[in-house]
């Protein structure tokens, strides 16, 4: 069953939510829901129950293989024109290839810049990575990290089989130890979107003169899309969280995976220049939100979510969940999510990033050594889906 309200006192929220979230951050979130006040809930709150409506036309996703392992907390992946897969690893700050069709893991650079494990710690390192829409003509990749000041967005050729020299796009994204976004995106409309946290700092969601707990909208050359809500921002949407799922669905709608503090993560179907409620709100407003906030399309208990990682194919969300350590499938009808499913509960750990492979498998990273997982002997692990 779906949950209707919980409108959140900003003042309260901010007062406990820091204290909530201490050093577990977004990914493990304590257990203090009772003490969080909300105002007048209209309903019970979600009770989705594992697997039990499942697809007419779809049985259960199979894990067919595994690409790779012994990988440092793999964050990011994204493929090439040619079937190569680019990953990051967000504690060692190295980016990896895996070439087709063996798939070989090899080093071809590292962000010199970024900051990973025992620099910063938490949730900031090197985290997203995006494959140029141009990139048979440019050889551009595009990259999300954290420095010890700020969070960037760097664009660099790979040449020869190597990463060339990192460029800033766009920097003074704050950056904090929890709560650090980082997912990047190129829409169909060739600009690059790019997931922020608000760093622990919930107020910062509705400022729209900071670009932390937004969603940003870039071209590949740093600036605000010319088109975007408010002149001279590169923000698309704010009032978030952490969003840390990005995916665009096959008529272009953006969709994003959305950590809530103790008592709802989201799946937020994202439109232009909207407001997604946080501080105010945590799950759905309903009515008490009015016309001016978004309610999400699909809230889940933070126990079976900490939704990370976001992907699109033939008709349905995948969504990886870290402290739910599982899986979830959401079917898509035009702008509506129904129910989700969720699969591989407990098997394999905290799932971190999904995406879609060239041959329509899903490939799914395990996020184990993360500091919050119980690493088994293979991990960290990219694990191939059949959907």
């Amino acid at each position: 069953m779906r949950r209707r309200a919980a409108l959140v006192s900003v003042v309260a929220l901010v007062a406990v939510g820091l204290t909530a979230c201490g050093d577990d951050g977004d990914e493990e979130p304590a257990d203090t829901a009772s003490t969080v006040p909300t105002q007048s809930p209209t309903s019970e709150p979600p009770s989705i129950p594992p697997s039990e409506s499942p697809d007419d036309d779809l049985g259960p996703p199979k894990v067919v293989d595994t690409i790779a392992t012994g990988l440092a907390t793999p964050w990011g992946i994204a493929f090439l024109p040619n079937g190569d897969a680019v990953v990051t690893e967000r504690d060692s700050t190295r980016v990896l290839l895996l070439e087709a069709p063996s798939y070989d893991v090899r080093e071809i650079g590292s962000i010199e810049d970024a900051v990973g494990l025992g620099d910063l710690g938490g949730e900031a390192g090197l985290l997203g990575v995006a494959v140029s829409p141009s990139f048979d003509r440019d050889r551009m990749l595009f990259f999300y990290f954290s420095t010890d000041g700020d969070n960037r967005i760097v664009k660099a050729p790979l040449r020869d089989g190597r990463l060339g020299t990192p460029r800033v796009i766009l920097d003074g994204i704050p950056q904090g130890h929890i709560h650090d976004g980082g997912r990047l995106a190129f829409g169909p409309d060739n600009y690059l979107y790019a997931s922020t946290g608000e760093t622990g700092q919930p107020e910062l969601a509705q400022d729209k003169g900071t670009t932390a707990g937004k969603i940003l909208r870039i071209t590949v050359d740093g600036k605000p899309a010319p088109d975007n809500p408010f002149p001279g921002s590169p923000i698309w949407s704010f009032g978030h969280r952490n969003v840390q799922g990005l995916a665009f669905d096959a008529d272009g709608r953006l969709w994003a995976s959305e950590f809530g503090d103790n008592r709802f993560d989201e799946l937020n179907l994202i439109e232009r220049g909207r407001n997604y409620g946080w501080p105010m709100v945590e799950g759905r407003a309903g009515d008490q939100g009015g016309d001016d906030l978004v309610d999400p399309q699909v809230v889940w208990d933070t126990d079976v979510a900490s939704p990370s990682g976001l992907a699109y194919l033939d008709g349905h969300l995948w969504l990886a969940s870290l402290r739910g350590e599982r899986l979830w499938r959401i079917e898509t009808d035009g702008d509506r999510a129904g129910d989700p499913q969720d699969f591989f509960v407990g098997d394999y750990g905290r799932m971190r990033t999904v995406v879609v492979a060239p041959d329509g498998n899903l490939w799914v990273s395990t996020s184990n050594r993360d500091g919050r997982g119980d690493p088994a002997e293979n991990d960290d692990r990219i694990l191939v889906i059949r959907p």
